[in-house]
């Protein structure tokens, strides 16, 4: 029997696509083994006798998370489709994408990190209710203050914990403190001490990524003012993960301001075994593209538009 016979491939193709034959019971029926109706069924592709269509509406966002994920070498994107929607209901999707993705991850006696932001704050309001006494949550950078409490790390680690019905340290600094000198005098407390190493050994980094000018949580709080938005952009300054900038060429080491910043730094972030990164925006695209391409994430959780951008951005 000529196995590339249209005929005997398309009654190869229906057995398997239509009666869910597997192809060890088809090459059973023909005498032949397992790989010659495996390249039957490819032929039958190849000759356009068999067409697979997806037909979902998801089909056009999963196409680009395949090619976001080859192009930043990311273990995986998430795009949520979110065409005519508000914001509010943009952040309300991705924080439920966030959850589902994390939800996922999650494992018994993991610890946990926690960034801070508007975004983190809608996939903790999205994160479902669970038991795993084991896990422990770690806040990443301080947090402290008076203005949008809400979105600080301290109160994301401890709604997380206590969503997933685990434990939560706290941080009790604020983010970026008035200098260097005083940072370094307030992580020379031993709690300080420890929390940070604790935040450097999470298993999941659970990060956003901000654009320092538009938009940017910590100029609405007060930690950024005008002098320190002009030396940051005078800088180069593109992005933020964590509180702590990066330039374009994915450096921060030069940056002063970010000697001022109490929380583990993109260098930390490279040695944590996965970190998740949540963010959209025309304003976020650079930082997001940047912030792939210098390997500071391993997953990416975005919105179809921000998606459609980042495949149009030119490598470093």
């Amino acid at each position: 029997m000529r196995f590339d016979d249209r005929r005997v491939m398309t009654k190869i193709a229906s057995l398997y696509y239509f009666d869910g034959w597997t192809q060890a019971k088809i090459a059973k029926k023909y005498g032949v083994s397992r790989p010659v109706i495996s390249k039957a069924l490819q032929r039958a592709k190849d000759e356009g006798i068999v067409e697979i269509y997806i037909k979902d509406e998801s089909v056009h966002t999963v196409k680009l998370e395949k090619e976001l994920e080859q192009k930043y070498s990311l273990k995986e994107v998430i795009v949520v489709s979110t065409e005519n929607f508000s914001e509010e209901m943009i952040l309300k999707s991705l924080g439920k994408a966030m959850a589902s993705y994390v939800n996922s991850v999650v494992k018994n006696d993991m610890k946990i990190g926690i960034s801070w932001g508007k975004t983190l704050a809608a996939f903790v309001e999205e994160y479902p209710f669970e038991r795993h006494e084991s896990i422990h949550v770690i806040p990443l950078v301080g947090g402290m203050g008076r203005n949008q409490v809400e979105v600080h790390a301290n109160q994301l680690a401890n709604r997380l914990a206590h969503k997933v019905g685990g434990t939560c340290t706290y941080l009790y600094a604020p983010a970026i403190v008035g200098s260097k000198d005083l940072k370094d005098r307030l992580i020379d407390s031993e709690d300080l001490i420890e929390v940070l190493e604790e935040g450097r050994n999470v298993n999941v980094a659970l990060v956003g990524v901000g654009n320092p000018y538009i938009g940017s949580t910590m100029t609405d709080i007060g930690y950024l003012e005008e002098k320190d938005l002009a030396e940051i952009k005078a800088s180069g300054v593109v992005g933020d993960i964590n509180s702590q900038f990066f330039d374009r060429s994915g450096t921060n080491t030069h940056l002063p301001i970010n000697d001022r910043v109490i929380g583990i730094g993109l260098t930390d972030l490279k040695n944590i075994e996965e970190v998740v990164c949540i963010g959209h925006g025309d304003h976020k695209v650079e930082s997001i593209h940047l912030a792939a391409t210098f390997n500071f994430i391993d997953v990416l959780i975005t919105d179809e538009h921000t998606a459609k951008q980042l495949t149009k951005m030119k490598p470093k």
